[in-house]
């Protein structure tokens, strides 16, 4: 379980201008986002780690958790300083925080 070895913070604790980085695949991605988050699906993270600064706290999400805390451990494991938002997407948005689409629709969680 991921739970006890992968560092967790609540929606409400990202700052504005944290390092978001969203791990879910391209449909739910397009579908609303966090607005300045990097997107690199879960599958392509070990090719594509080198986008994501070392310099700073990441903050990771998926839908609603599972993936994003394989990245967190995949990341810190790498030397990286990565935590899991607890809930993900779905409790980003039912915080309010801000999010956009790709599609011109509405941005939603899927």
């Amino acid at each position: 379980m991921f739970a006890e070895s992968v560092p967790v913070v609540e929606v409400s604790t990202v700052p504005p201008d944290g390092f978001v980085l969203d791990v879910r695949e391209d449909d739910e991605w397009r579908a609303g986002h966090a607005p300045d988050a990097l997107h690199i699906p879960l599958h392509q993270l070990p090719e594509r780690a080198a986008e994501v600064p070392r310099d700073r706290q990441i903050y990771v999400v998926c839908r609603i958790g599972g993936r994003s805390a394989q990245a967190v451990q995949a990341l810190n494991d790498a030397g990286w300083q990565a935590a899991n938002v607890a809930g993900g997407m779905q409790a980003w948005a039912l915080a309010g925080r801000g999010m956009v689409s790709e599609t011109g629709a509405d941005p939603k969680v899927v």
